[in-house]
This record gives C-alpha cells, structure tokens and sequence, in this order.
C-alpha cells in the first residue's frame, strides 16, 4: 500500500508528459477532477495536479517534438549520484541527471536493461505526493517488461526491493516493496509482456494507477472525452475491478476501485 511516509525505493512522484499542457489538463480534470497548476514561469510550462488541495501528480511538456505522451513514475532515493552509478553498475542507462530543481530536490532519469523508463526523487522543498491511494489518486506502479527476471534482478540491485512471486493462471506476478517493509508496505508489481502485447508493438514501460471510486464510471466517461479504452473493465478476486486506458495524446495509465476501498 502506498504512502506518502516516503522511504528510499518507494513510488514518490508521477508526472505527465504531453504535446498539449492545457488541453491535457482539461482531460484529466474532466476524468478525476483534477486541476492544474503552474510552477510558475522559470518552469518551461511544468505545473501541478492538485485534488482538493493536495498535489497528486504533474504535467508538463514533451521533452522532443514528436515524442510520446507518456507517464513516468519516480522513485525515492535519499542520493540521487549514489542510485545513478547503482544504475549504470546493474546495467541500466542514465538518460538525464542528476540535476537540482531549483530548491524542491534533485533528480535523474533512468531506463532499465529491459528498456523501461523511470526516475528518481532526492526530495528537498518537495518531499513528493501529498495524497496517495484516495479516489482519484495515485495507488500502485506496475512493470510491464519483456523480461521479468532480469527486472527483479535490476530493482533489487539499484532499489533493494524485496519481491514476492504470485502465480495468476498462465502467468506469475511479482509484488513489490521497499526495503524491510513487508507485504503491508507493498507498492506495485512486475509482469511479462504478454505474446499479444509485444505483436501489437508495446514494449517495457511503468504503469501507474489511480484508485477512483467507479472503476465504470471512468471507463464511460473517458470515450467521450477523446481517450481510449485498452481493457476492462475487469475483475480481479480480492483485489477489484479494474481498466487499462489511454488518455487523449495516448498516454497509458490503469484504474482501480481496488477491493478494500
């Protein structure tokens, strides 16, 4: 379960990559109510998701014309140097950093040797998130690779996660966690690629999900709001019913009215 008690290796931030900054923001508070916010103009059109006061992701420009629209999930890291040198000692590629946003932290992007993208958090002003796991927030991270092994492998080297494998009928899924913390503390999961997904051409990428408090709702909405619906809606026995969506610019995010909500 996700916290905002961050501790080294856990999920911290998400932020969005997109062509269209207020275009995108009128997406997602259509769909979860958010609303944006400018981190002011030394920013380059960066800014906030804010739920009820609260930040619960961010948004900002793509970094190339024509790149993806695409989520990145960071994770936290209490030294920014000290986990990129971890990450080129396992195998990983530093794609950017480590670099200081202004006094908030300091930061670094990564792709893993399976060829998923995601970065880290050294927090200063800016400690992370400020509300998880409520409706309309972030809830879980979730690996999506072309080689589960070589992934847990990587992540416990870099991250010193512990791991445990649960089969799921054809497939096993891993959960994840932070060091030391256990099952309760657990904050997201590995899977394969399936034969399906890599002919349609995904490759590994970092999945986030928010909770929302209807899992159909979401997926009816999100249509007419000119995103697409990937999968689902689902459910999955104790742990709820869930979509796979895309938004707007085809960025790729799930959803979940997760079990216990």
């Amino acid at each position: 379960m996700l916290t905002t008690n961050y501790v080294p290796g856990a999920p911290v931030w998400v932020d969005l990559s997109t062509p269209d900054i207020p275009a995108t923001a009128a997406h997602y508070q259509a769909l979860f109510g958010w609303e944006f916010q400018s981190a002011g103009p030394d920013a380059g059109g960066y800014g906030m998701f804010v739920l009820d006061g609260k930040t619960v992701a961010a948004v900002g420009p793509c970094s190339e014309e024509g790149a993806a629209s695409a989520w990145t999930v960071y994770f936290h890291t209490p030294d920014v140097d000290a986990t990129a040198k971890a990450v080129e000692q396992a195998g990983g590629v530093v794609r950017f950093g480590p670099f200081d946003v202004f006094d908030r932290g300091r930061m670094a992007g990564f792709t893993d040797p399976t060829g998923a993208e995601f970065a880290v958090w050294q927090p200063g002003k800016t400690k992370g998130l400020d509300a998880v796991n409520d409706p309309n927030t972030l809830c879980w991270t979730e690996l999506h690779t072309t080689d589960p092994e070589q992934a847990k492998s990587f992540y416990h080297s870099v991250f010193d996660w512990e791991s445990q494998d649960a089969p799921m009928g054809g497939f096993t899924y891993t959960v994840v966690s932070p060091s030391g913390g256990g099952q309760e503390a657990s904050q997201g999961g590995i899977m394969g690629l399936s034969d399906e997904a890599r002919s349609a051409g995904a490759t590994a990428h970092w999945l986030p999900y928010f909770e929302v408090a209807d899992c159909d709702a979401v997926v009816a909405k999100v249509s007419g709001i000119g995103g697409t619906v990937l999968m689902g809606p689902a459910d999955l026995e104790g742990v709820g019913r869930m979509a796979a969506l895309r938004d707007r610019y085809g960025a790729a995010f799930s959803v979940i009215t997760s079990a216990s909500a």
